[in-house]
């Protein structure tokens, strides 16, 4: 690629009203309305007395604020990129940043609360509506993470050092996924930064599997976790809502007796990182094995929480060949486990690989802060906790729309979706009382744009 005008001969001028930047967002908002977003904001969300007219308008400004997201918005102020060109021809009621600001500021925790039950509830419509979690699928994986969101204002409310060693705020999220979808997410929450990355999982994980059943999902539910959500609660949980749990856990005194006392001739070698297939006597040569037993764990507990289950335990040499000196083999084997606490029905292997991968949900972390979450942009904690909930919101919306259009985006990350479907720049032409978006020829991915345009109701021109 290279210049093919000199600058003297080539000009720029802000002077068309007709254009937009932004032309997906006609189709995904069209989706948040058929699946009654407004609506139910409008229903629950209650500002009732706040100052400066924050409480009028919820669900016109809580749809500003998940459009602006949805356009690459990740403050107050880059919100104002749906006040530009032609959108104003297009979308009624959008607001200015300063008056979402003061939106978000005028949320107390009650009402957050109340944003969060009708996100969940959008949720399900909106999976309902585009079938964005299959049902028929043999299993359903609901995964639980936190993360310290980094803040640089120490006076920024709830921000305190933390877990990482950094100021900042310590948020949780549930993701509901099957094994032919990307993960949505079911629950979100919002905490101080010093809290415990277990801290009110058991409550969050109630309301994350209370949802994943409202959205009609009859299919088996595992529920996935590191260490940090290890505890009596967060099983108890599962088990009242009958679901299986896989979670992780520390290595300490009795995980290490327990680990100790697995016969040599009881680890299975498995497919892991150099592992190479031996296709004559059928198994794997690799330097990482699993094997289980059963265990009872929580039993410093009262007797009623005692849990017996699967203790699932992967061993992986610890020799790094990058570091070994040539011709000097190792001493005597040294490894590092890794524990399973599982009460799922599946064979040893599958268990132990589906576990695995639960990490998935630090992808959505990643494609969280590539979005709206690359900065808590409040100084205020429940205007942090509102903007939390509306991102969970948009991330959900962006991936619908990515559903609706292709294969490939029903799993891209919201960045590629936004770039292929979302920011595509159109002209708006008027004629026979019809509006008519003019789009760049060629685009590469006008078929897919084509299908979420019209699964949402809209015609292309003839």
């Amino acid at each position: 690629m290279k210049s093919s005008h000199t600058p003297a001969t080539l000009f720029a001028a802000f002077d068309d009203p007709d254009l937009i930047a932004h032309a997906g967002l006609i189709p995904t908002i069209r989706l948040a309305e058929r699946c009654g977003l407004p609506r139910l904001v409008a229903e629950k969300v209650k500002l009732t007395g706040a100052a400066n007219g924050a409480g009028t308008a919820v669900e016109a400004k809580a749809l500003s604020i998940v459009g602006g997201m949805i356009a690459g918005a990740d403050s107050i102020d880059d919100l104002d990129v749906l006040r530009h060109g032609g959108l104003s021809r297009l979308f009624g009621g959008v607001r200015a940043p300063s008056t979402l600001g003061t939106f978000l500021r005028a949320f107390t925790w009650g009402h957050v609360r109340q944003l969060q039950s009708a996100a969940r509830a959008f949720t399900c419509t909106l999976a309902a509506h585009t079938g964005l979690v299959p049902k028929r699928d043999e299993v359903v994986f609901v995964d639980i993470g936190s993360k310290v969101k980094q803040v640089c204002g120490p006076a920024e409310q709830g921000a305190f050092f933390g877990c990482t060693k950094q100021r900042g705020l310590h948020f949780q999220i549930v993701t509901v996924k099957t094994a032919t979808c990307a993960p949505v997410i079911v629950a979100t929450r919002l905490r101080k930064g010093s809290a415990g990355s277990g801290k009110g999982a058991a409550s969050l994980l109630r309301e994350a599997l209370a949802t994943v059943r409202a959205m009609g999902i009859t299919a088996r539910i595992v529920v996935r976790a590191d260490s940090a959500f290890f505890s009596h609660k967060a099983v108890a949980v599962c088990r009242a809502a009958g679901a299986a749990f896989s979670l992780a856990v520390a290595v300490r005194r009795t995980i290490r007796e327990t680990i100790a006392g697995i016969a040599e001739d009881a680890w299975t070698p498995i497919k892991y990182a150099s592992a190479v297939r031996d296709e004559q006597e059928e198994r794997w040569v690799s330097d990482a094995e699993i094997a289980e037993v059963p265990f009872t764990a929580f039993t410093s507990k009262k007797k009623a929480f005692h849990t017996t289950a699967r203790l699932i335990v992967r061993r992986v040499k610890r020799l790094n060949p990058k570091f070994v000196p040539a011709g000097q083999a190792e001493l005597f084997g040294v490894r590092r486990h890794h524990v399973i606490f599982t009460d799922s029905p599946f064979v040893l292997a599958r268990a132990e690989s589906m576990h695995r991968e639960h990490a998935q949900v630090e992808q959505v972390f990643a494609d969280l802060e590539d979005s709206a979450l690359a900065h808590l942009p409040s100084g205020k904690f429940t205007a942090n906790a509102a903007w939390l909930t509306l991102a969970a919101t948009a991330y959900n919306l962006t991936r619908a729309a990515g559903h609706l259009a292709s294969v490939f985006h029903a799993r891209a990350r919201t960045g590629t979706i936004r770039r292929h479907l979302i920011s595509i720049p159109a002209r708006i032409a008027t004629s026979a009382r019809r509006l008519t978006l003019h789009l760049p020829q060629p685009w590469r991915w006008a078929d897919d744009f084509t299908d979420l345009w019209t699964a949402t109701g809209q015609r292309m021109a003839t």
